[in-house]
Formats: C-alpha cells, sequence, structure tokens
C-alpha cells in the first residue's frame, strides 16, 4: 500500500471511532489536532489499526508514536500475523 491509501485507511477507520466523516489525516497529524482523539479513543484506534492491518505493535512504540506518519511506517515495518 501506499502512504495514501494507508491514510486514507486510517481516517476512516478514525472516522468511525469518533463519528466524525470530515477526518482526513495526514503524516504530520497529531492527536491534538483531531478534536475528540482523547487517550481512549487513541487506543481504541490503534486495536482497530492492528486488526485492519493484521499487525501488532510493541507498547513502547504505542505509546511514542509522535504523529500518523509514524504509525504509517509501523505498519509498513511490522510483521504480519
Amino acid at each position: 500500500m501506499t502512504e495514501q491509501e494507508y491514510l486514507a485507511a486510517l481516517s476512516q477507520i478514525l472516522s468511525d471511532i469518533l463519528g466524525d466523516d470530515s477526518i482526513a489525516l495526514t503524516m504530520d497529524t497529531v492527536r491534538e489536532d483531531v478534536g475528540g482523539w482523547d487517550s481512549f479513543s487513541y487506543i481504541n484506534f490503534i486495536v482497530a489499526v492492528e486488526a485492519e492491518f493484521g499487525v501488532k505493535f510493541r507498547i513502547a512504540d504505542v505509546e511514542s508514536f509522535p504523529n500518523v506518519g509514524a504509525i504509517v511506517k509501523a505498519i509498513g515495518a511490522a510483521p504480519r500475523r
């Protein structure tokens, strides 16, 4: 998948979680940029991303992702289940 395809998929996942169809994530998006994206919805987002892409992130990585771009890169680098 391309970065844009990952971003589209992640945007849809987050839109579903937050109930906001206007979400369009970029590589530079941080949680503070998206209204309602709190720590609880972040965990739900990570779980949904892992399920969607068949990956498993390490806890240390989940706690340190600085932006959506880091998540995209981690998906591409993660071993598939």
